[in-house]
């Protein structure tokens, strides 16, 4: 332990007003150095255990620290004696997307607060204009704390690497010379696209426009750099997606707010769970996209994956089967619903056939675009009951969730989504997506979703959203980790620092992939 480290905590006892005795100290650094990542935590936490205790004296000697570290430790020492404690309760968290909270933002008093009160999924006609506006305000707070965009206190003259000030649309009206616009792009009029915001629109000519990575289509939230024509249109010279910002720059301003939807965790459980997540650096996820239960071929590849990880030394902690659970589309047309309950039931048998994985991993469902549900629109809710219940009878503790879902894996936040989003994505473009920084399409993809912090930024005609649930797709603050089930080739891609990766589609390649959340790995597996 440093110098530097003791020196800091006799700083911070001082300030508090208290001195220490050299046993204390040393009874002070060996907790400290459990949580090298978090020693500022750790002090500030044991300090606030000792203010509820009554002291004789302002100096405090070793026996009263070794008392309250104690105090600290119970919780972690009992789930050392009940591992599965830890595993299922801290550890792992389903959060459906109907159940994620909602924060609006207010740019008057630059501040988010919760929606009160319930969100009914049929929303009146002023909830599809609050989707879009809420969007923009979301990507607005975030783009103002930009070093490039935020407004200058004095009136300085900037170069073009400077400050890029946001004018607003209504202001362009009989401006001349460069301005920075943000806004929505949007489909006014047929074959005429417009730059909207919330005090103007304005027609767009991206014929000459210089783009960033990602894939620009209707409905994205972009940032443009132009001038106005004599004809009344803004010609774009460069156009951008909005700068992103570090995960933990945006939970430091979000304090108290849960937008992921785990709850609010005190500096006492975020420590306890960073030490139990350290612990758990062998548990896997093992994740699958596209299992066709009514084809006998895949089902006997799904037998060999379980065989598999049945004989591991370590069982995943979790399985996760994303749709779609059908070779065809659950539709009007599709009757044979009691047949797909039947294989349901025999997807349980082969999983309870692997008594290893049914004591020791969980079994997490999400449906795909084409299966069992009241309608296409996102967020899908979870697979009907009447199509699971005979699976659970041999799996009782199956997880059945909607599309997208979130997981919180002790302090890892991670996010599932099955959509055949890349090959929506490329039909949606309204112009060739930029070659400059990367060919590949998937990390197009990625920069547009994380950029957009929405997990499907297409027009609400090619994929509905129900309005009032547009904010469980958000990506806000950014995850950890964002899994994209898509019928596309197998890829992986980290893009700062966010992992994303496509498991690839199992009834079509054999593909799945082993995730271990603690280290962020991804690895490729096949058949």
């Amino acid at each position: 332990m440093s110098a530097h480290t003791r020196k800091k905590i006799q700083k911070k006892l001082k300030i508090r007003g208290y001195g220490l005795k050299i046993e204390a100290l040393e009874e002070i650094l060996s907790f400290v150095d459990r949580f090298p990542d978090a020693e500022d935590e750790a002090v500030d936490l044991l300090l606030d255990q000792l203010e509820h205790e009554s002291l004789k004296s302002s100096i405090i000697d070793g026996e009263l620290v070794h008392r309250v570290i104690s105090l600290l430790l119970e919780a972690e020492g009992a789930t050392e004696e009940d591992p599965s404690l830890a595993s299922n309760h801290s550890g792992l968290r389903v959060i459906d997307a109907f159940l994620v909270p909602k924060f609006l933002y207010d740019p008057i008093k630059k501040q988010f607060y919760q929606h009160p009160g319930s969100l009914p999924i049929h929303g009146e006609a002023s909830a599809k204009a609050a989707l879009y506006r809420d969007r923009l305000l979301l990507l607005f707070q975030r783009v103002s704390r930009d070093q490039h965009f935020s407004k200058s206190s004095f009136d300085a003259e900037t170069s073009e690497f400077g400050s890029c000030e946001i004018s607003t649309i209504q202001s362009l009206v009989g401006q001349r010379g460069r301005k920075w616009v943000m806004g929505v792009i949007s489909q006014l009029e047929d074959g005429h696209f417009y730059l909207e915001d919330l005090t103007a629109s304005v027609e767009i000519n991206l014929s000459k426009a210089k783009i960033t990575t990602g894939f620009f289509s209707e409905n994205t939230i972009v940032l443009a750099e132009g001038e106005m024509l004599m004809e009344g249109i803004f010609q774009v010279i460069t156009c951008g997606f909005p700068p992103l910002e570090n995960r933990d720059k945006s939970l430091k301003l979000l304090v108290g707010h849960d937008f992921f939807g785990g709850g609010t965790l005190t500096k006492e459980e975020t420590l306890r769970l960073a030490d139990l997540e350290k612990r758990a650096m062998n548990d896997m996820f093992v994740i699958l996209s596209d299992i066709w239960l009514d084809n006998e071929e895949i089902m006997g590849k799904l037998e060999l994956v379980l065989n598999g990880f049945e004989s591991q030394e370590v069982v995943p902690s979790l399985f996760v089967f994303m749709g779609n659970f059908c070779s065809k589309p659950c539709n009007l047309s599709f009757h044979s619903f009691s047949s797909l309950r039947q294989q349901f039931g025999k997807l349980g048998q082969k999983i309870a056939d692997h008594p290893r994985l049914k004591e020791h991993s969980r079994f997490l469902f999400i449906p795909g675009p084409d299966d069992a549900g009241p309608s296409t629109v996102l967020p899908r809710c979870a697979l009907p009951k009447y199509l699971t219940e005979e699976l659970q009878k041999y799996i009782p503790n199956a997880i059945f969730s909607s599309n997208p879902c979130r997981i919180k894996f002790y302090t890892q936040e991670i996010v599932f989504f099955r959509q055949d989003l890349l090959y929506r994505m490329r039909r949606s473009c309204l112009i060739p997506p930029s070659t400059e920084e990367t060919e590949h399409p998937f990390e197009h993809l990625v920069a547009t979703i994380t950029h957009q912090s929405h997990l499907c930024p297409l027009p609400l005609m090619v994929q509905p959203i129900i309005w009032n649930y547009d904010h469980s797709l958000h990506l806000y603050p950014t995850p950890h980790t964002i899994v994209l089930g898509d019928k596309s080739e197998q890829k992986a891609f980290k893009y700062t620092g966010i992992t994303c990766f496509n498991p690839g589609s199992f009834s079509s390649d054999s593909t799945f992939v082993a995730y271990r959340p603690c280290t962020q790995e991804v690895e490729f597996s096949a058949l």
